[in-house]
């Protein structure tokens, strides 16, 4: 096990702001065909299955170097929660998909110091969370081919691998592409869910997981992630423990290589805080009214204190992608 360190780099190329605008065109064209076929929505994550509230309470006693921004006093916030599957369409469940696990935690304001795009305070912290522990790429430019030739169809996708990669490539590519999407995935309460890519804290670097209450898997729960959800919430409150994972060297904990999963008996995780969801009823007036909220709302990795501004260049890309969704959906 080594020791959190402060030594960690981005590296920002020459064309980066050129390509990373790009990536927001094309984002943007994908939502605006999306959103004349299913209504306006995000290019990503469109399907919203609850919008949810709660709290969330940072520990006591945490250690030094997770002691930053959010985390550096014990405190309860109200928070609000999205939980989404993945994809362009609004789809059945049962399709193969990622899933997320946005939080949005509230009431920062007094905490001071600008937020992470540097145009103000922000009393916020957003994270968004995927259960998957780290991106199938390494950086933004492939992700974006995928996303905008798949939302286009199959036929779409594969030609653009073909000429990309060449046909023995685009195999290799189909078979990645089919382990991601296929994984194995239990429910919203019993499956961790990951950052991926990292975040600040403060002068340290770290990635984001949250680990579920746990149970057992509902056999059927794959129809309706939903449903699932709510039953088990019916039963009681849901907690959440949301833990960091410390940068230690770039050979081992990367900054701008997404598909590295850092290695837990190098870098172990932190737990530094509880979400909260306590029994609430979904279907009711304001439970629609929360929902319809929250999805109103803009979920943002770049919705953050500085402490915790949003490292690497999978989420330099993101910062322009989100802005110009946001943008699409007014």
């Amino acid at each position: 096990m080594a020791s959190p360190s402060t030594q960690w780099q981005e590296r920002v190329a020459a064309d980066e702001a050129e390509r990373h605008a790009a990536y927001a065109h094309d984002f943007a064209q994908i939502q605006a065909r999306k959103s004349a076929k299913f209504g306006t929505g995000r290019t990503l994550h469109r399907k919203q299955l609850l919008g949810l509230q709660g709290s969330f309470a940072v520990l006591a006693d945490l250690p030094g170097h997770a002691r930053h921004g959010l985390f550096a006093a014990p405190r309860s916030y109200p928070a609000w929660v999205r939980l989404s599957n993945g994809g362009t369409d609004v789809q059945a469940d049962r399709k193969p998909d990622i899933r997320g696990f946005a939080i949005k935690i509230r009431g920062l304001g007094d905490l001071g110091g600008p937020g992470a795009l540097g145009s103000g305070p922000t009393d916020c912290q957003d994270f968004l969370l995927i259960n998957h522990p780290a991106f199938a790429f390494a950086g933004a430019d492939e992700f974006v081919g995928l996303v905008k030739n798949l939302s286009k169809g199959p036929g779409a996708l594969l030609g653009y691998l073909v000429s990309r990669y060449g046909f023995l490539g685009a195999l290799g590519m189909m078979k990645r592409f089919a382990q991601t999407f296929n994984k194995p995935f239990s429910g919203f309460a019993t499956a961790p869910f990951y950052s991926a890519a990292p975040i600040a804290c403060g002068p340290y670097a770290a990635r984001v997981r949250l680990l579920p209450p746990g149970g057992e898997p509902k056999p059927g729960a794959e129809a309706d992630w939903a449903g699932d959800f709510l039953a088990r919430l019916a039963r009681g409150p849901l907690q959440f423990r949301l833990q960091l994972q410390f940068f230690v060297d770039e050979a081992l904990t990367p900054i701008e290589d997404a598909s590295v999963d850092w290695p837990e008996d190098v870098a172990p995780y932190v737990t530094v805080g509880v979400l909260t969801l306590p029994p609430q009823d979904a279907q009711a007036a304001d439970g629609q009214a929360l929902a319809a909220a929250i999805e109103a709302a803009a979920f943002d990795p770049w919705a953050a204190l500085m402490a915790h501004r949003p490292l690497g260049e999978v989420m330099r890309a993101r910062k322009a992608v989100y802005f110009q969704s946001q943008g699409g959906r007014r």
